[in-house]
């Protein structure tokens, strides 16, 4: 059977790599760059960033991101990378997705330098964007996976703790989607069957949470950037990344955008539903309760949802609770992935056995 891994070509992250941009791009580009950053990177790290350009006579051009990640925008960002030799995507994610579909379109290589970890897309060859009103657009499939990516660690210790929890909640499920999609056969993002080296990504992912990740919660609210942090970045971001898109997507995820319906969870992270989803999937497959209990008490012990209540969803009812599980059992999704059937009036049950 076809295996297929998708993977950056290049991976990079420590302490202070920000302030060496300058350095990892001469390792494969030349010329101008173009630096797409959001308002906070602008206003508190480009200085420190675009030092190092200065210094090795690079000239850089900015773009602050104030819009929107949607088509209008990419194209006019397209156009202004022509005559550049690298787009940068220097914030939080769709900044991010904005550059890789710049490039995308631009044909220039792309590097990231993500300034948070509450998701695993970085690595993706996937853009999500959205219409110029906010509102879904459509998935962007990429020709290659991005070419850089530079993940700061001293700048991720002092973002949001709330951003790096959500990160572990969007990673935990890799392990179990993977596992489910090996079982059953299916077909990954990436275009083929579950790898050995996907679902061994994916189970180092979550054996790594499981083991640091209440300790690197604790140094990100103090902003120390620890060993037991750096382990979690490595696996929010490389080993949920590669583990999701090569090792495929099953309930939890399916599940995930079936509740987007829900305007009442609209203020609850991609992470943070995606831990309770991955909960609902575990409960789907009939998993043991020990099992079940150990991430449930991990996801209390860093805050993450267990429950529709820990989402302030407790008082939607049954047949708004079944849209969504209608949403997330259609065929577009990956809720077949756990190698059967599942009927929607199942996902609700589950949802609320939590």
């Amino acid at each position: 059977m076809r295996r297929v891994i998708n993977a950056p070509s290049t991976y990079i992250q420590g302490p202070g790599e920000g302030k060496k941009l300058a350095e990892h791009y001469r390792s494969i580009g030349e010329g101008g760059v173009l630096l797409i950053t959001d308002r906070f990177v602008h206003e508190v790290y480009l200085g420190e960033m675009t030092e190092s350009f200065d210094k090795a006579e690079i000239t850089w051009k900015e773009e602050v991101f104030t819009g929107e990640c949607c088509e209008k925008e990419i194209r006019r960002l397209a156009v202004v990378a022509g005559d550049c030799g690298a787009v940068f995507g220097i914030g939080g994610g769709k900044v991010q997705d904005t550059a890789k579909a710049a490039g995308h379109y631009s044909g220039k290589p792309v590097i990231l330098v993500p300034t948070a970890v509450s998701t695993d897309a970085p690595c993706s060859r996937i853009a999500v964007l959205y219409r110029e009103d906010g509102t879904f657009d459509r998935y962007l499939s990429l020709k290659k996976n991005p070419d850089l990516i530079i993940l700061d660690t001293e700048i991720i210790a002092h973002a949001p703790v709330r951003l790096f929890t959500a990160g572990m909640g969007d990673a935990i499920s890799t392990y179990y989607e993977a596992s489910a999609c090996r079982r059953s056969g299916a077909v990954t993002k990436a275009g083929g069957c579950v790898s050995i080296a996907a679902e061994a990504l994916a189970k180092a992912c979550l054996n790594t949470i499981l083991t640091y990740g209440e300790q690197a919660r604790m140094d990100v609210e103090t902003q120390r950037c620890t060993e037991a942090v750096e382990h979690l970045v490595e696996a929010n971001t490389y080993l949920s990344g590669i583990g999701f898109e090569s090792g495929g997507l099953a309930c939890a995820h399916a599940l995930h955008n079936g509740l987007a319906l829900l305007p009442e969870l609209s203020s609850v992270m991609h992470g943070e539903k995606v831990a309770f989803c991955t909960l609902v999937q575990m409960v789907l497959e009939g998993r043991p309760e020990e099992e079940i209990s150990r991430i449930r008490s991990f996801c209390r012990k860093v805050g993450l949802p267990v429950s529709l209540q820990d989402m302030n969803a407790g008082e939607i009812p049954d047949h708004r609770l079944l849209e969504a599980a209608v949403k997330s059992c259609s065929p577009e999704e990956t809720m077949s992935h756990i190698g059967r059937v599942v009927e929607p009036e199942e996902v609700v049950r589950a949802m609320k056995s939590l």
